[in-house]
């Protein structure tokens, strides 16, 4: 999954507010590989103020126009990419959801939120879009940087659990949700450690996992490496451990070395 920002904030400063530019950036990741784009308007920095509903769609709905081109000349880079190349949106309040979906050619909705309620979930069953659910706590663009957990991943099965029920209870198909461990969303340096060391327990589910694992802080912490731009290589050093884990799909900035990482590894497999 190749990262897209319709925005000037970034934490790896890759972010444009011009759409020509974001799509550029699209069509390089697939012709790198990418069998999914997420892209996303509003950056997740909980130091960042967040931007109106209308904003938020304006940005959406530049990159959308600009989405059926990024491809149409373009071929998949091997016999295994996906194509056409899935679209993700990267957002959270069913304000913008509710607008964003219909008609779209958004096939899944990578939501942050934690699911407070169910509405999300009823929108992506309205319109045949797969839902991702990712473990945190509170409420999106606010620091959690004091949650502590007895048991991080007992903890996370017991979420999964209840918005796994509700997320059927809304009418979406189990065979449209994805899960998250939210790597650094209300976790301590420690509890990410832990989620990636244990992450083969959330294969319980048989639900596909996607690990926004790409540059993360606490890959930075682990190597003192303090640009997000340098830590490629503890990047896919993260993705080769959670790939014997179970884990299916990789959020990742730098998607020619994460191709080139999974093909060898399918290889030696």
């Amino acid at each position: 999954m190749g990262i897209v920002n319709v925005n000037d904030d970034s934490f790896s400063g890759d972010g444009s507010l011009d759409f020509s530019e974001a799509s550029q950036q699209a069509r390089a990741q697939i012709e790198a590989g990418a069998d999914l784009i997420d892209v996303g308007a509003e950056s997740a920095r909980t130091n960042r103020e967040a931007i109106s509903v209308e904003e938020e769609l304006r940005r959406f709905r530049g990159f959308l126009e600009c989405w059926p081109r990024v491809f149409a000349d373009t071929k998949p880079r091997d016999e295994e990419q996906c194509w056409p190349p899935i679209l993700s949106a990267n957002t959270w309040r069913p304000e913008v959801v509710e607008q964003l979906l219909p008609g779209s050619p958004i096939e899944l909705l990578n939501d942050m939120s934690a699911l407070p309620d169910d509405r999300n979930a009823k929108s992506c069953a309205e319109h045949g879009a797969a839902l991702l659910i990712m473990h945190s706590v509170g409420e999106p663009k606010v620091a959690h940087n004091y949650q502590q957990w007895h048991d991080v991943m007992d903890s996370m099965k017991s979420f999964f659990e209840e918005k796994i029920a509700m997320t059927k209870a809304a009418g979406l198909d189990e065979s449209r949700i994805v899960l998250d461990p939210g790597i650094e969303f209300a976790k301590q340096h420690d509890d990410n450690l832990i989620v990636y060391r244990d992450l083969a327990q959330l294969q319980d589910f048989g639900l596909p996992v996607l690990l926004p694992v790409s540059r993360k802080t606490v890959i930075g912490e682990v190597l003192g490496i303090e640009d997000p731009r340098q830590r490629d290589a503890g990047t896919v050093a993260c993705m080769a451990a959670a790939m014997e884990r179970g884990a299916q799909i990789f959020r990742v900035h730098n998607v020619d070395a994460a191709w080139q990482a999974v093909k060898v590894l399918h290889l030696l497999d």
